[in-house]
C-alpha cells in the first residue's frame, strides 16, 4: 500500500448509558482499558500506523497518566472532543494530512478482528470509502408513540429485513476525501462517517463486518465482550 495508514480512534464520549462516573473507554476489560485494547487491535493489524485519539478534554491527563503506568508508549496525537462526534471527527481529521488512508473506528468496539483489518485496507487499494455491515436478523416494527408514551403499529409497512444491515467502524477513506466532506456544515442527520461522505458523493463500498465487533454502551455490552474475549477472541 503506496498511501500511510491513519487511525483515527473516536473516545471522546462521556458514557451517560453506561452509568458509571468513569467513561466507558477507560473501563477494564479484562485487564486493560477499553480504548487501549481497541487500539492494540490496529497496531497489531498495521505496525507503525499513526494514531489519532479523541478524548473528553478533562481525561487527557487520566489517558497520559495510564499509558504511562501501563507501558502503552504507542506515539498517538490527542485531540480534544468537540460537541458532537462529527465536530470530534473533523478536529481529529485535521491531524490527518491528505494522501493517506484513514480509518475512523469507535474507540469502545474492542474486539474487531486484525484479519478484517487487513483485509479492509487490502480492498482500500481500489476503493474510495468501506464501510463495514452485518445484516439485521431481527424482525423490524415501525411504531408511532402515542400520547402517555405507549408504543402503537404505525400505518406503514413493515420493513423487508433482507434490506437492512446495520453500519458499523473501522470506515476507511482516502483522507483528503473524507476531510473535505468534513470540512463542509454539520446536519444533525448525520449518524456515522459513511453518511457524511456520502452527502459529499463520495461513493461508498461494503465488506461483510463481523457480529461480535461489537460497541461497548451499556454495562450488559461489557459483561459480552469479556464472554465473547472468554470463549472466541484470542488475546
Amino acid at each position: 500500500m503506496d498511501r500511510k495508514f491513519f487511525l483515527v480512534a473516536v473516545a471522546g464520549g462521556r458514557g451517560v448509558r453506561m452509568g458509571s462516573e468513569v467513561p466507558k473507554q477507560f473501563l477494564p476489560l479484562k485487564g486493560k482499558a477499553v480504548l487501549e485494547r481497541t487500539i492494540s487491535r490496529f497496531v497489531e493489524a498495521f505496525p507503525g500506523l499513526s494514531v489519532v485519539t479523541v478524548l473528553p478534554k478533562e481525561h487527557i491527563s487520566a489517558w497520559d497518566a495510564y499509558c504511562s503506568s501501563r507501558g502503552f508508549s504507542l506515539r498517538q496525537t490527542i485531540v480534544p472532543g468537540g460537541i458532537t462526534r462529527f465536530h470530534s471527527v473533523r478536529a481529529a481529521l485535521s491531524k490527518v494530512p491528505d494522501g493517506a488512508i484513514v480509518a475512523i473506528h469507535d474507540g469502545v468496539r474492542p474486539l474487531v478482528s486484525v484479519s478484517l483489518l487487513r483485509r479492509m485496507a487490502e480492498r482500500m487499494a481500489t476503493e474510495r470509502a468501506l464501510i463495514p455491515v452485518v445484516p439485521v436478523t431481527d424482525t423490524l416494527k415501525i411504531l408511532n408513540q402515542a400520547e402517555g408514551g405507549a408504543l402503537v403499529t404505525a400505518p406503514d409497512s413493515d420493513p423487508v429485513r433482507s434490506r437492512y444491515y446495520a453500519a458499523q467502524t473501522p470506515q476507511m477513506f482516502l483522507s483528503e476525501e473524507i476531510k473535505a466532506a468534513y470540512a463542509g456544515p454539520f446536519d444533525p442527520s448525520f449518524t456515522d462517517d459513511a453518511s457524511v461522505a456520502r452527502r459529499n458523493d463520495i461513493p461508498l463500498s461494503y465488506i461483510e463486518g463481523e457480529r461480535y465487533n461489537i460497541k461497548i454502551t451499556t454495562p450488559e455490552d461489557l459483561v459480552l465482550a469479556e464472554t465473547v474475549m472468554d470463549h472466541l477472541v484470542p488475546e
